[in-house]
């Protein structure tokens, strides 16, 4: 697929994960984290699983795909999805932004450290300068964040969990479609989730029969588009562009979650959220590749 329409996709996740990352918010009032969250990412499998049977691409796994199949289950599913859920419940948005913020930065590190596929200085630039954009949105407005705490320990430990993960997508694509690995991966990981649902909120099951309608809104929201569609087209995107390329973009899930905030939380957003926009969009530019792929462009054109 043409590089562009996979940074379009990329582009409409990250709006679509800064809407999420508030609806979560918001069900997190309603139900505990953990089971919520298992039954999120069930629904979210199902529709995976539905989605990929009704255009005919659903396959039973070779044997030696299940490994890919349980790895990432663990780390994309059940480690970046309990302690996310989890850290949200007891950190600030702000602190949670600004680590889920270093993703890209992780991401260029370890894949540089496991699969000695090293970005160019110019998206290391764009790393650098799309952090300086996560780092000044979250924290506009907000003043300096209030000391590292648990909540932050966990949404650090999710990021990186989901960051491992993608090194273990970009080799399972090799034979794996990502689109049909992230359908058994969620029914895997939301297994397991439950499990450990029963175990630290038991009887919270209970909760769901008291919710509102708007929570049922949200969590269709989240588990159908936000988690399924979402997580399948990253994924897949994944897949095409490489995890290092990829994971730049997830700067523009702090912007978005902070939009998201705004519209569904009544959040307020400053003119220095505008400022930490220009850094993103800059960064995502630079570290995906997408200003080299225009220079060079630019001097064949001049060199005919």
């Amino acid at each position: 697929m043409n590089k562009w329409k996979i940074y379009g996709i990329l582009t409409a996740v990250m709006i679509v994960w800064g809407f999420n990352l508030s609806a979560v918010k918001y069900m997190l009032g309603y139900v505990d984290p953990v089971t919520l969250t298992a039954f999120r990412i069930l629904l979210a499998g199902l529709s995976v699983m539905a989605i990929l049977a009704s255009f005919k691409m659903l396959r039973w796994p070779a044997k030696n795909e299940w490994k890919f199949i349980f790895l990432g289950s663990l780390l994309n599913v059940v480690a970046h999805h309990y302690f996310l859920s989890s850290g949200l419940s007891i950190t600030t948005g702000s602190n949670a932004g600004l680590i889920l913020g270093t993703g890209p930065m992780l991401t260029a590190v370890l894949v540089s450290l496991i699969m000695r596929n090293y970005p160019s200085k110019l998206q290391w630039l764009g790393v650098v300068i799309g952090f300086a954009g996560v780092a000044a949105t979250v924290m506009v407005g907000s003043g300096a964040t209030s000391g590292l705490n648990v909540g932050d320990i966990f949404v650090f430990i999710s990021i990186l969990a989901q960051v491992l993960s993608y090194i273990v997508i970009a080799n399972a694509a090799r034979t794996l479609d990502p689109r049909i690995l992230t359908g058994y991966m969620f029914v895997t990981g939301s297994l397991v989730l439950f499990i450990i649902s029963l175990i630290q909120e038991p009887g919270e099951i209970q909760a769901f029969a008291s919710v509102p309608i708007s929570f049922w809104i949200a969590f269709v929201f989240s588990a159908m588009l936000g988690t399924a569609v979402g997580h399948m087209l990253y994924n897949y995107s994944i897949g095409q562009a490489g995890p290092t390329k990829a994971a730049i973009f997830m700067n523009l899930n702090t912007l978005f979650s902070l939009v998201g905030a705004s519209v569904l939380l009544n959040e307020k957003i400053t003119s220095g959220h505008i400022y930490g926009l220009v850094l993103i969009v800059i960064g995502v530019l630079f570290g995906s590749g997408a200003a080299e792929d225009l220079l060079k462009k630019r001097k064949k054109r001049l060199a005919r």
